[in-house]
């Protein structure tokens, strides 16, 4: 009978929470949806308003992934003042809960900020080569919390925003500098090989012509002189111009007659006759031991 009353008490409990709460629940439910269909909306018609905008990729991922945040939230406030759930104490209760997460994601929390300082300050942009930190490469993708440098071998490299907040890092924009270092016999021609290598570099299609290339002596060393060779490639072009290049400008020495000297040195042995006698002085001490 115990039972009996038992099971027939929960049921008539459950009847009553689904008559007084059923409707209200089915409600916030549905509020709850409709605001999930409405922030989806309001975030892609943000990001196609904001593509008309002169705004970096990341700036507007994040600006639309606000907006939708914010509907969401005024949604979800909605459902659970329909369902007449008191709005302070879950307020001061996520606050409490706020501040301990923060406490316990302090990393995290500084590479979003160090993020946002990135996104809105754009001290490099997708698509342009930096170094920094000790790596470098072409800038991927920005997000709040890392920045991600993609490597002419396909690899990437992802960095936490703290660790580039405050550091001292190279922007090397769309394009790279390109050196190389030519050495040319004592006795050449320099205009000659002056000419022979701007040729060079006026025949490759991926040497860019402005800034004008630079060809000049620099140095003075042992046994030839050094020329350098400057100009500007795109960032894609770095690695397969500095190998056409270098070839290039051999072949073109060949062709002209400019001698590229192989490195010497020139041994002289002084006191010949001394060293002699000393050596046959030691092997009679020898026989005689």
């Amino acid at each position: 009978m115990d039972t009996l009353n038992a099971v027939d008490q929960f049921k008539s409990t459950a009847v009553d929470l689904s008559v007084r709460f059923g409707p209200k629940l089915l409600v916030a439910v549905l509020i709850f949806a409709i605001g999930l269909t409405v922030s989806r909306w309001v975030g892609v018609m943000l990001m196609r308003a904001l593509e008309r905008i002169e705004l970096e990729p990341p700036v507007r991922s994040l600006l639309s992934r606000i907006a939708r945040t914010i509907v969401l939230g005024l949604f979800m406030v909605m459902a659970l003042q329909n369902l007449g759930v008191e709005l302070l104490p879950l307020i001061a209760g996520l606050g409490v809960l706020g501040a301990g997460v923060a406490l316990a994601m302090q990393g995290l929390l500084s590479d979003v900020a160090a993020g946002l300082s990135i996104i809105f300050s754009r001290p490099f942009r997708v698509g342009e080569y930096i170094s920094v930190v000790g790596e470098e490469g072409s800038v991927e993708d920005i997000s709040l919390f890392s920045t991600r440098l993609a490597h002419p071998d396909g690899s990437r490299v992802v960095i936490p925003n703290r660790k580039i907040v405050g550091e001292i890092y190279h922007n090397f924009g769309t394009t790279r500098e390109l050196n190389l270092s030519v050495g040319v016999a004592y006795d050449t021609d320099f205009d000659r090989a002056v000419a022979a290598i701007e040729q060079v570099l006026r025949a490759n299609a991926r040497v860019l012509q402005d800034p004008a290339p630079l060809v000049q002596a620099i140095r003075l060393a042992d046994s030839y002189v050094e020329m350098a060779v400057k100009c500007s490639v795109s960032v894609a072009d770095y690695i397969p111009a500095r190998g056409e290049l270098t070839r290039a400008v051999v072949e073109a020495c060949r062709e002209r007659g400019v001698v590229i000297p192989f490195p010497r040195r020139d041994v002289h042995f002084v006191g010949d006759a001394l060293l002699r006698d000393a050596l046959t002085e030691h092997r009679d001490q020898q026989r005689t031991a």
